[in-house]
């Protein structure tokens, strides 16, 4: 659906993008993830048709992104970080009139409207002025625009920000939902958001891909190890930590005191049942055996990390 071949974008001096390379499949949720002024939202603008490459390619469902721009937009939704809306307008009358913009007309132009305002939920204020709304609801609108010509790409750079938890979680709540009906590049710099979302996710700092794959498989390829987080109650600190530095496959244990423990083990093992067992035979109380996960936040540090080494 996307492919990016060695686009580079310079405003002047600054190079924003610096050569990435990146595809996504027809079906996907991608996570584009990366912190303020990584260069996401360029390459965005760049796949929407909104700004050209100073080099390189970017195509949508096969059209080149520079020479074949209206044929890109008639099969993108774009919802920017600031959505384009006119807040003197009506929210029926900005979808008709975008619809209209898109092509639509007539029966099919109010079905489309119809149709887009259930699925962002906005049906009950299609009546009410666009400026009278709650952030939240503009947001809503914004989508609602961007899905009206059912595209099969959604493209959305930092939908959720600006919006209180209650509206994060229900506006995320909507993509999800939209998932199963387009392809969806989703650019955000909150970690937990592009867990929650994507199947895939691409990490972008100072206008270079650092690495892309699921989250699981990124946590893998960035921790040479496994920790388990372990509680034992009955037992002496140290006598614990020295029979568990002996099963085989641990290569560390970390006391954290009163019987608790990290226990770093190679991430091929999984010695849970032999954890348990020793337990038990020394006759002390397991009150805690759990892996503790790599999260996207741990993944970013330790490329960023290793790239400005």
């Amino acid at each position: 659906m996307i492919v990016a071949e060695n686009l580079v974008k310079r405003y002047g001096p600054v190079e924003a993008v610096k050569g990435v390379n990146f595809k996504v499949d027809k079906g996907e949720v991608v996570g584009f993830l990366g912190p303020n002024g990584a260069g996401k939202t360029t390459i965005m603008r760049i796949l929407t048709t909104f700004l050209p490459p100073t080099s390189g390619k970017a195509f949508v469902a096969g059209y080149d992104c520079t020479e074949e721009a209206l044929e890109v937009r008639r099969r993108i939704g774009y919802l920017p970080e600031n959505p384009p809306l006119y807040l003197d307008m009506t929210t029926r009358d900005y979808l008709h009139f975008m619809g209209e913009i898109k092509g639509l007309k007539g029966k099919k132009l109010n079905e489309a409207v119809d149709i887009a305002a259930e699925k962002t939920k906005i049906a009950d204020n299609m009546d009410k002025q666009i400026g009278h709304l709650s952030k939240g609801y503009r947001q809503r609108v914004g989508l609602a625009q961007a899905i009206l010509h059912n595209p099969p790409l959604l493209i959305l750079d930092e939908p959720t920000i600006g919006l209180d938890p209650t509206q994060v979680v229900e506006f995320r709540q909507l993509i999800k939902e939209l998932a199963g009906e387009s392809t969806i590049l989703l650019s955000t710099h909150i970690l937990p958001e592009a867990s929650l979302l994507s199947d895939r996710v691409l990490i972008i700092h100072k206008g270079n891909i650092l690495a892309e794959d699921t989250p699981e498989e990124l946590a893998k390829k960035v921790k040479g190890t496994q920790t388990l987080k372990v509680a034992v109650g009955g037992a002496n600190d140290e006598a614990v930590e020295k029979a568990l530095s002996e099963l085989e496959g641990v290569q560390a244990v970390i006391p954290e005191g009163e019987g608790k423990f990290r226990v770093e083990i190679s991430k091929e093992e999984d010695i849970r049942g032999e954890i348990a067992r020793l337990v038990v035979w020394r006759d002390w109380n397991l009150l805690e055996l759990t892996p503790v996960g790599v999260t996207l936040e741990d993944i970013f540090m330790s490329l960023v990390t290793e790239e400005e080494v």
